[in-house]
């Protein structure tokens, strides 16, 4: 409460020390030069040529000044000042002139109505001026004001307001049960208090984006029946320092207040980065973080508060934030495996209307690797296309087309291919999929196409496996390799060249090469040791090479040795079925897309298949 006060007492004291230089600033600079806009200083004799001239229509006296009108050609008049002379026919002059309009004892403006126009009248238009413009910037800023730095931003949530409960989370069983645990506690604490359990001060959710994190702690506040405080940690970010320890207090202390209750942060690495001490170390975010360090020792876990969080870099978080009796659990919040992905969809597609023959399985084992956001996008694009093509409800090719459309983008129904260039592209799709038929450890061909897509594919070739795989042996890593070589050497075998259209590919094809003899251990040239590591895992890989440069140079040649094998090894497969091969692309050509169990059924057939 003290340093509350503090803070506010400053902003008073910073936002009137404004207003006052800009008071002085008025009465320094503005308000002489809006006097001399309107009166001009002249001498004595200027004043008696215009009067003897009959110019001179209003005069005021005063004992040291004299102020006149003077009404030039144009009938325009101007105001003029001069010093008072000793001029005993002054008077009798002015008299003579029956036009002139005088004041024998002029008398200045009142004092007070001196201070009045140039110090009270400017300083309350200062400040509301100023309070008006500072409502319009923080509004935009989203509502902070001077009364208010220190103050938590954190939405709170009370009796499920969220509307999201564990029905609407799948995929997750793991870190459902984690936090069921949670809720039950909160609910039953007593059950725990009898056996001398304590509640678990604090989880941290990690996992790649879109897996669900937030969710599941949306989740939580629907399930929990307890206040729910929910922050990014971006919030606590500030351009002041102090000003984000300042919100981490306030927070604890609202949070202790109304105990039981939870407290999410989202994105937690964004103040709870390690502290390495450089120079470049950022001293507010350093600040805040001890903050939330003290804050966290500080509460009694027996009260029932409990402080989830979210990141996707876990590796980048301070060994402080993470030891025990601060985030005592650490919730995996993985991508889905086949089950969950099914689930997933299941879930999602109950707010949409479906035909009753929808193999969700089917749409599951095409998403391998696809986030639960990913899945949520499948169906909503499905429910979307159903809508442009007439129809009440959403069939299986429309989940397919939507998983596409996810993967590749939609179609470009408009691009303008030459024969030439459409030729090269089915050969190319065929020679993958040729490759892949041909091989014992590769996944089945689901689908072919050479219609050009959004993300720059002009073609493409889908593999799915029948199960879910969570190892990969050599020989699949191999197979895979000489497949992603397909498409090259078919263009090299047939044309004679080779096209820019490998390009992912071979991107590809070298990632998986290098990553066997730096990380699996699968190089005949190395032994089992770890020449490269991999930060950032769930953003996506970061790998850093850990090895000498005489080494680093013996990784390029052995990866290119695989690569270059594979490649050997996909021209041998295609010569040896280069009848097929010809088929296949003039039937892909006409077609432009054909299924995986068309392209089985032409490969295995004795008589060639006419279009």
């Amino acid at each position: 409460m003290k340093d509350d006060k503090n803070n506010i007492l400053k902003q008073v004291l910073i936002y009137l020390t404004i207003s006052l230089i800009l008071l002085l600033v008025f009465n320094a600079v503005l308000l002489p030069m809006i006097s001399n806009s309107k009166v001009t200083e002249t001498d004595y004799s200027y004043f008696l040529e215009q009067v003897d001239e009959g110019n001179v229509t209003e005069v005021k006296l005063d004992d040291t000044e004299v102020h006149f009108k003077v009404r030039d050609e144009s009938g325009k008049f101007h105001s003029y000042v001069t010093g008072a002379m000793d001029d005993p026919d002054l008077v009798s002059r002015l008299h003579e002139n029956s036009k002139i309009v005088f004041t024998k004892n002029y008398q200045k403006d009142n004092a007070l109505f001196t201070f009045l126009v140039s110090w009270v009248l400017p300083f309350i238009f200062i400040i509301v001026l100023s309070n008006v413009l500072f409502k319009g910037i923080t509004s935009r800023m989203g509502g902070t004001n001077a009364m208010t730095f220190g103050k938590s931003n954190a939405k709170i949530y009370v009796k499920a307001q969220t509307g999201k409960t564990f029905n609407d989370v799948a995929g997750q069983d793991e870190a459902k049960e984690a936090l069921e645990e949670i809720v039950d506690f909160l609910h039953n604490p007593q059950k725990y208090a009898e056996i001398g359990a304590s509640l678990p001060k604090g989880a941290l959710l990690v996992g790649p984006p879109g897996t669900g994190k937030t969710l599941l702690a949306q989740a939580v506040a629907g399930e929990a029946n307890v206040p729910f405080f929910s922050i990014s940690g971006s919030e606590f970010v500030e351009m002041f320092v102090g000003m984000g320890a300042a919100k981490v207090r306030d927070l604890f202390k609202q949070a202790n207040e109304k105990a039981p209750c939870i407290v999410f942060i989202d994105e937690i690495d964004t103040i709870g980065k390690k502290r390495d001490g450089s120079i470049n170390s950022n001293d507010e975010r350093e600040q805040t973080l001890n903050q939330l360090l003290t804050e966290m020792d500080g509460f009694d876990g027996k009260k029932g508060v409990v402080i989830l969080a979210a990141t996707n870099r876990p590796e980048s978080l301070d060994p402080a934030l993470l030891r025990p009796g601060r985030f005592d659990r650490r919730i995996p919040v993985e991508l889905p495996d086949l089950g969950g992905r099914e689930a997933i969809l299941k879930v999602h597609a109950a707010k949409i209307k479906y035909d009753s023959d929808i193999d969700f399985n089917a749409i599951a084992r095409a998403t391998a690797g696809a986030s639960g956001a990913e899945l949520a996008n499948i169906i909503n694009e499905s429910a979307l296309r159903a809508v442009r093509g007439g129809r009440k409800s959403v069939n299986q090719f429309d989940l397919e087309e939507s998983v596409e459309v996810v993967i590749a983008g939609y179609q470009r129904k408009n691009a303008v291919i030459s024969q030439q260039e459409k030729e090269i592209i089915a050969y190319h799709e065929i020679g993958h999929a040729l490759v892949a038929a041909k091989q014992k450890n590769s996944a089945p061909v689901h689908k072919i196409t050479i219609i050009p897509r959004t993300s720059g594919a002009l073609g493409y070739t889908m593999q799915v496996d029948e199960g879910e795989k969570f190892l990969m042996t050599k020989e699949e890593a191999l197979a895979r390799i000489c497949t992603l070589t397909g498409g090259r050497s078919a263009e090299e075998l047939i044309f004679n060249s080779c096209t820019s259209g490998a390009s992912n590919d071979i991107e590809q094809a070298t990632k998986l090469a290098r990553a066997m003899v730096t990380r699996y251990g699968m190089s005949s040239g190395f032994d089992m040791i770890a020449l490269e590591t991999v930060s950032n895992q769930y953003l996506g890989g970061d790998p850093t090479l850990a090895c000498s440069p005489e080494t680093a140079s013996k990784i390029d040649d052995e990866v290119n040795n695989i690569v270059k094998r594979s490649h050997e090894k996909a021209i041998m497969i295609l010569r040896e079925n280069i009848e097929k091969l010809h088929e296949l692309a003039h039937y892909l050509l006409e077609k432009e897309t054909i299924t995986g169990d068309e392209f089985m059924g032409i490969l295995n057939s004795e008589s060639p298949v006419t279009v």
